[in-house]
């Protein structure tokens, strides 16, 4: 098949499983066409099968912001059309859906009938969808796309709640490929220049906005830490990232805290933890748990949002009602101060991150290209 793939480039949860997706698609022999702003960060452009077109908004004083949906409609169309591509997956409704739509429609003339996958990753449809001035354009770009797949039941609910949607909505897990994760007891996994022998590593990996809660994970790691020898690790740039640091420094505790910024690394960082945190305020799947525990790693986090689905309560770790600190650091010292019981919450961890594998996963979204294709 012809695939084309827009969605964002940055760090987030979205970017990343669009990006994995598109280079697993490529090893399989499709040929798949990234088309969005930037390189994505996770894209190896010299694989095979890859390719990347990249969309310019042009500046105009005439606009406050520049139309990005005009520039990626108009990109779309050209991609489409000089390649032959058969289908368009979107991840997130707007403004790649709604785009992808204009472009379905001026490619008509062309008598080019292009087909439209929408992946909803949850920001879409909980915060920037719901809102009343996007609201309409959401649910028109959900209710005009030939398939429409959700990354947990939770997030289907939130949709089926919040718009009038007349069009069938699969659930489709987020994925891992486990094969590119290296166990604890690789040579990759020297943990002697991150932390004493003594010591737990405790993670965090987010893009530090509120909605992720990095206060709460200092306030948990401060109340680990005062138990039981510890080090933390902070991956991820974002705008809460200057008050993390000062309540670091409040609380005395900047020698144990090592702020990493934004790694393409995770996987590594990841083989050096015992623990991960996950506090969110909603997470629509938790691509960050899921990840933690392909290597091997417990987590602690909320019950909110799709978390129950990835994070199974006293077998990955545990779960907790938002913003309970407290709960959450006695749950976390509850799994590191045992050593024959932190080895067992991994085995679980991995476990469970074996029933998202690529293996399973990548096969539904196939079976879904191929019926939207054959209509």
């Amino acid at each position: 098949m012809k695939i084309g793939i827009v969605c964002y480039p940055t760090f987030g949860g979205s970017g990343v499983i669009a990006t994995e997706l598109g280079m697993s698609l490529a090893d399989k022999g499709h040929e798949v066409h990234f088309i969005t702003y930037k390189r994505p960060v996770r894209l190896d452009l010299l694989a095979k099968n890859i390719h990347f077109h990249e969309v310019h908004v042009e500046e105009y004083p005439l606009f406050h912001f520049q139309p990005y949906e005009l520039a990626l409609s108009t990109k779309l169309v050209e991609v489409i059309t000089r390649y032959n591509l058969e289908i368009l997956h979107l991840h997130y409704a707007i403004p790649h859906a709604y785009a992808a739509y204009m472009a379905k429609e001026m490619l008509k003339e062309k008598g080019i009938d292009i087909k439209l996958v929408t992946t909803l990753h949850g920001t879409d449809i909980t915060l920037v969808g719901s809102h009343p001035t996007y609201k309409t354009a959401v649910e028109f770009s959900i209710n005009n796309s030939d398939a429409v797949t959700v990354v947990s039941n939770d997030l289907k609910e939130d949709t089926l709640r919040l718009f009038n949607i007349n069009t069938d909505i699969d659930v489709i897990y987020n994925f891992i490929d486990l094969k590119q994760y290296p166990k604890e007891t690789s040579i990759e996994c020297d943990r002697s220049a991150l932390a004493k022998s003594d010591e737990r590593i405790v993670t965090h990996i987010s893009n530090m906005r509120s909605v992720k809660r990095p206060l709460d994970v200092i306030e948990i790691f401060y109340r680990i830490q005062k138990k039981l020898p510890a080090k933390l690790l902070l991956v991820g740039e974002g705008p809460e990232i200057e008050k993390v640091e000062n309540r670091v420094k409040e609380l005395g505790i900047y020698d144990k805290v090592l702020f990493l910024g934004n790694s393409n690394d995770v996987k590594k960082v990841l083989c050096y933890s015992d623990l991960f945190l996950l506090p969110s305020m909603t997470e629509s799947f938790g691509l960050a748990a899921l990840e933690a525990m392909a290597a091997e790693t417990p987590v602690i986090s909320t019950n909110t949002g799709g978390l129950p689905e990835v994070n199974i309560q006293n077998n990955t770790g545990f779960l907790s009602n938002l913003g309970d600190v407290d709960d959450m650091a006695e749950k976390a010292i509850s799994i590191l101060e045992d050593d024959n019981r932190l080895l067992e919450f991994k085995k679980n961890a991995y476990k469970q991150a074996s029933n998202f594998s690529l293996e399973k996963i990548l096969p539904l979204y196939e079976s879904m290209y191929v019926k939207a294709i054959n209509g």
